[in-house]
C-alpha cells in the first residue's frame, strides 16, 4: 500500500472507531478508539483461528507490520504532538513547579530504569544491560496519553503542571536514556555506540543541551517574526513550519528532536501567544493545534490498538509481561516517591500527590516505538510484548481510574 492509502485508511478507521465509542462505549476519545481497534483486532485473531483457510490474520498483519510504527511516531507525528501538548502548558506554571518537574524528569527516569530492568533482569534471566534497555523505553510517561487523561480531570493547577511538564520532558529524557543504553547493549545497531561513562554522559549533554538550545532559538526567531505579522493565516503556517522543520532539523543534527519541540512549543504557547499574537491569531493557532493534537491522538491510539499483530503470543511471554506491568508500577512509584520525599522538607506538596502520579504516569505510542525500534534479537519480541501489555494496561485501566483517584485521594490526609 502506498502511504496516501496507509493515510487514508488509518483516518477513515479513526473516525469510525471514534464514532462507534461515542455512540456505544462512550469512553475518553482517544482511549475509546484504542479499546474498541484492540477488540476488532482480537476478533479479527478469533475469526482466523476458526477459519484459518482465510488467512484473516497473515493479511492484516502484513499491512500492520508493512506501517513503520517507529519512524511514523519517532520521525513524524512525535514533534506535531509534543508541540501541540508544550503550547498548553505556561512558563509561569512551569517555573514554579520546575525542581520536581526536573528531578522527576532526570532522576526519576534513572532510578525508574533500573528497577524496572533489574527486575525483569531477575525475573526472565535477560542479560542485565538488555534489560536497562527496556527500562529506559518503559520508565517515561508518554505526554500524548498523559495530557489526553488531564484533559479529563480536573486536578489542583499546580498538580497538573507538574504531572504535564514532567510527562513532556521525561519524554525527551527516556529518549536519550534509551539511545545511551541501546548503544552499550547492542552496538552493531543503529544507536551510537557507547563505550563508557563519560561517553554516555557527553551523548545525554549533547542531544538533551542541543535539542533544548535548538527549540529556544527556534522559538525565539518565528517569535520575533510573529511580532511583524498581523496575519493569523501566515502566524498558523509559521507555527506549524517550526513543529515539522524543527523537529527534523533536530533529527538531522543528532540531537534530542522531542526536547526541542517542547521548548519551542513552550515558548511559542506563552511569550509568542502574549507578545506576538493578536487576539484572533491566539484563537486561530489554539484551535488549530487542538484540532491537530485530537486528529493524530485520534490515530496514534487506533494504531496502538491494531500494533497487537505484531505481538507475540505464548504463555512464557504473556505471564512475563503480566508480571512487567507490577514490575513498571513499582518503578513508577520509586520515580515519583523519592523526589517527592528529597523535596518535602522545603515545599508543600497536594494530598495523595506519590499516588496519583504513579498511578497517573501512563505509557503509550513512545515505549511501543521504541520496542519496535530494536535491533533484531533473541529478546526483541519478548521486550516487545512486555511493552504492550504494559501500554494497554496502562491506557486503558490506569487512564479510565487516574481521574476517580485523584478526587478520592485529594480528599484524604496526605499519607503519600
Amino acid at each position: 500500500m502506498t502511504f496516501l492509502q496507509i493515510a487514508s485508511l488509518l483516518i477513515v478507521l479513526a473516525g469510525v472507531f471514534g464514532a462507534i465509542n461515542y455512540l456505544l462505549l462512550k469512553l475518553p476519545s482517544s482511549i475509546g478508539i484504542m479499546v474498541v481497534a484492540l477488540f476488532a483486532s482480537l476478533a479479527l485473531m478469533g475469526l482466523d483461528m476458526l477459519l484459518p483457510g482465510l488467512g484473516i490474520a497473515d493479511q492484516i498483519r502484513h499491512i500492520v507490520t508493512g506501517i513503520d510504527f517507529s519512524d511514523a511516531l519517532l520521525e513524524g507525528m512525535l514533534g506535531l504532538l509534543l508541540f501541540a501538548g508544550a503550547l498548553h502548558v505556561k512558563i509561569s506554571d512551569l517555573r514554579a513547579q520546575w525542581l520536581p518537574v526536573l528531578l522527576m524528569a532526570t532522576m526519576g527516569v534513572g532510578l525508574s530504569t533500573v528497577v524496572v530492568g533489574v527486575g525483569f533482569s531477575w525475573m526472565t534471566g535477560m542479560p542485565l544491560l538488555v534489560a536497562l534497555v527496556f527500562g529506559a523505553l518503559i520508565s517515561p510517561t508518554d505526554p500524548v496519553a498523559v495530557l489526553g487523561v488531564l484533559r479529563q480531570t480536573n486536578l489542583p493547577q499546580a498538580l497538573e503542571t507538574k504531572i504535564a511538564g514532567e510527562s513532556l520532558f521525561n519524554d525527551g529524557v527516556g529518549y536519550v536514556v534509551f539511545l545511551v543504553f541501546v548503544g552499550i547493549a547492542f552496538p552493531s545497531g543503529t544507536a551510537p555506540e557507547s563505550n563508557g561513562v563519560g561517553d554516555a554522559a557527553l551523548l545525554f549533554l549533547r542531544e538533551a543541551g542541543g535539542g533544548a538550545l535548538l527549540g529556544v532559538v527556534l522559538g525565539w526567531i518565528v517569535f520575533r517574526v510573529m511580532r511583524l505579522i498581523d496575519d493569523y493565516a501566515l502566524e498558523v503556517l509559521l507555527t506549524l513550519g517550526l513543529a515539522f522543520g524543527g523537529y527534523e532539523l533536530a533529527v538531522y543534527l543528532d540531537i534530542s528532536a522531542p526536547i526541542m519541540a517542547v521548548c519551542a512549543g513552550l515558548l511559542i504557547g506563552d511569550v509568542g501567544a502574549k507578545h506576538g499574537m493578536s487576539e484572533e491569531t491566539r484563537r486561530y493557532v489554539d484551535a488549530f493545534w487542538k484540532l491537530i493534537d485530537e486528529i493524530l491522538n485520534a490515530v496514534l491510539f487506533l494504531m496502538i490498538g491494531f500494533e497487537v499483530f505484531a505481538v507475540a503470543f505464548s504463555a512464557d511471554y504473556l505471564l512475563a509481561g503480566a508480571a512487567s506491568i507490577v514490575i513498571a508500577l513499582v518503578g513508577r512509584f520509586i520515580a515519583v516517591a523519592i523526589p517527592v520525599a528529597i523535596l518535602r522538607p522545603f515545599r508543600n506538596f497536594n494530598p495523595g500527590v506519590v499516588r496519583i502520579m504513579t498511578w497517573g504516569g501512563l505509557k503509550g505510542g513512545i515505549s511501543v516505538a521504541l520496542a519496535l525500534s530494536l535491533p533484531a534479537s533473541e529478546w526483541s519480541s519478548f521486550i516487545l510484548t512486555a511493552t504492550y501489555m504494559i501500554v494497554v494496561f496502562s491506557i486503558i485501566v490506569q487512564g479510565l481510574t487516574v481521574a476517580p483517584l485523584a478526587r478520592r485521594v485529594s480528599q484524604q490526609p496526605d499519607l503519600l
